[in-house]
């Protein structure tokens, strides 16, 4: 099971953090902390593994993690996981944020910090992962927004619906309206304009 994924920079900021397990907040920033420490003190050219020790509460767990250029993504795992397929749901990852924001950066990171967490849940959920198709999480994030955008077209309407009142040209305001069998006095009211 996959219990926490971080991403954080070189200098240690994090720019992402998922935890499938309940941890203060504090617990959060030391697992943050150390587990920086620990990997940014690697060699480039050692494995992608290490042992996590006591690191998130248990003895069998272990930090998976790639560095792309100024980013470090870190999985934290228990042994149930394998190693290599972590680093492939790593890969794929990053992937599918390059086809989303078109060679992603840092920058991708935090300025859609609302975006990400959304094309993570589409692959890890819950610590369990549920697709590794990299074309088909990129479909439904298209899906998501194009979604989004139907959303905010609607969001307008109502906006539009009152300038479009008001921009009517009556030449005066009806008094009565019928409609059918019913009959509607309107009452004097201010002009529109």
């Amino acid at each position: 099971m996959i219990k926490a994924i971080l991403i954080f920079n070189n200098h240690g900021k994090p720019r992402l953090s998922m935890f499938y397990q309940p941890y203060s907040e504090d617990t959060q920033w030391q697992i943050i902390r150390e587990t920086f420490h620990l990997v940014s003190k690697r060699d480039e050219n050692v494995c992608n593994f290490l042992e996590g020790g006591l690191l998130i509460g248990e003895s069998d767990n272990k930090l998976i993690y790639r560095h792309y250029a100024t980013l470090y993504f870190v999985f934290c795992v228990d042994s149930s996981e394998s190693e290599l397929g972590i680093l492939d749901l790593i890969q794929v990852f990053v992937e599918t944020l390059d086809k989303c924001f078109e060679n992603v950066c840092e920058l991708d990171l935090i300025f859609h910090v609302d975006k990400v967490p959304n094309i993570l849940a589409e692959m890890v959920m819950g610590g369990m992962v549920l697709e590794t198709n990299m074309n088909e999480i990129v479909t439904q994030i298209d899906a998501q927004n194009k979604l989004e955008k139907s959303e905010a077209a609607l969001a307008g309407a109502p906006a539009r619906a009152v300038s479009a009142v008001k921009n009517m040209n009556l030449p005066e305001i009806p008094r009565n309206i019928n409609i059918g069998d019913i009959s509607i006095k309107v009452p004097n009211l201010p002009s529109f304009k």
